[in-house]
């Protein structure tokens, strides 16, 4: 049913042309620097946040800029930890910082955190699924802002996933940290979009209002193939991962595996009940992946890995659901293939029942449009480049 192509295992160093035109927020630093000059400064930073091929931290403090702090979302600082894994505060090694984590049960900064800051920068780069927790952590930052007075500068950055909307919206009796809003799956927004509607629409807590400043990219619209510089994540390696990652994310809800432990994360699917005549892979604790599910035992499944032009071009500008269609009908016992997380990731209980009917992916798809038709036009007032 599916093409095994050759697999792509490491992370894409060269970049289209497209790509290589775009100026990132963090790049524009004249249009910044002056926010910064004379005060205490706190980033909401990870590995992502770069100018050129040095860190966003580093070159700020080159340039004279006073940092206070430094927060840190989900994966840490470094980006080197487990989804979901917690991560306590610590000191940078390289400059002596303080570091405190905003994942586990301390997620928004406080008062207490804020006291010392004068203007707080958002720079993480996104992939552009609602359940990538990356704009969350951006949301409670939001908050937090809002609620202490401070002001705050997201540096925009290109959404790779930017060309598309689809999937079904958030049931918010569905909300959790892995989807904090009624959004599609696939919201096409970059962060830099997405923060100024989270202002507009009032859908921050309580209502509050982010006195926000969002410095723009060049070059980009949500057509630009955009080839990420630095791994988002450490299970999301390369392009083919990216691209595919918001269709097969929806794999964690179930009992199969889909690539951590392995040099194909978010690549491939498959768990030791499927058909043995299918590809076979096996997880193994890595970095990233330290206990990652079915650890050590064969799965057998589907490789959908190859170029990110080929992987782009198999998406069709779309969520696909074929994959899990098909998975759930191989699986001898399906009242165990779904976990309850599942319904968190989707943010509904109707797609799993859709899948346990039997309806088609087109069918399932056709119940989205109301709601997606709906975000469009709500989208589309914030948009700061071109579709």
């Amino acid at each position: 049913m599916y093409k095994i192509i050759i697999p792509l295992f490491i992370w894409m160093a060269c970049s289209s042309a497209a790509s290589s035109q775009v100026i990132t927020g963090a790049d524009r630093t004249n249009e910044y620097l002056p926010l910064l000059k004379g005060k205490r400064v706190a980033l909401l930073v990870n590995q992502t946040a770069t100018i050129g091929h040095t860190h966003l931290v580093d070159s700020l403090l080159k340039l004279g800029i006073h940092i206070q702090k430094i927060f840190s979302p989900e994966h840490g600082f470094r980006g080197k930890a487990d989804a979901g894994e917690k991560v306590g505060n610590s000191k940078d090694a390289a400059t002596g910082l303080t570091i405190i984590s905003l994942y586990g049960k301390h997620r928004k900064a406080d008062a207490t955190d804020l006291q010392d800051v004068d203007i707080l920068v958002f720079d993480i780069q996104d992939v552009g699924a609602r359940f990538y927790t990356y704009i969350s952590s951006l949301q409670e930052l939001m908050e937090a802002a809002a609620e202490n007075k401070k002001p705050l500068i997201v540096l925009d950055r290109p959404n790779p996933n930017g060309n598309y909307v689809d999937g079904p919206i958030l049931d918010t009796a569905f909300r959790s940290f892995v989807g904090m809003q009624p959004i599609p799956i696939v919201h096409g927004m970059t962060v830099g979009e997405y923060a100024g509607m989270l202002n507009g629409e009032k859908m921050l807590k309580n209502k509050v209002h982010c006195q926000l400043t969002v410095i723009h990219c060049q070059h980009y619209d949500h057509h630009t193939t955009y080839l990420l510089p630095v791994s988002p994540s450490p299970n999301l390696p390369n392009m083919a991962s990216i691209y595919l990652y918001p269709s097969t994310c929806l794999f964690e809800g179930t009992v199969l595996s889909l690539g951590r432990g392995t040099n194909l994360p978010f690549q491939v699917f498959g768990s030791p009940l499927l058909p043995k005549n299918l590809f076979s892979f096996t997880p193994h604790s890595t970095e990233g992946a330290k206990n990652p599910p079915l650890k050590d035992t064969t799965c057998y499944g589907y490789n959908l890995s190859g170029t990110p032009e080929q992987v782009r071009a198999e998406m069709n500008g779309r969520l696909q659901l074929k994959w899990l269609i098909q998975a759930y009908k191989l699986f001898p016992d399906k009242e165990k293939f779904f976990i309850p997380y599942f319904k968190k990731l989707a943010g509904n209980a109707m797609l799993q029942e859709q899948i346990k009917k039997g309806l088609s992916e087109e069918e399932i798809r056709k119940s989205w449009q109301p709601g997606l038709t709906k975000f469009k036009t709500t989208r589309k007032k914030y948009l700061l480049y071109a579709e």
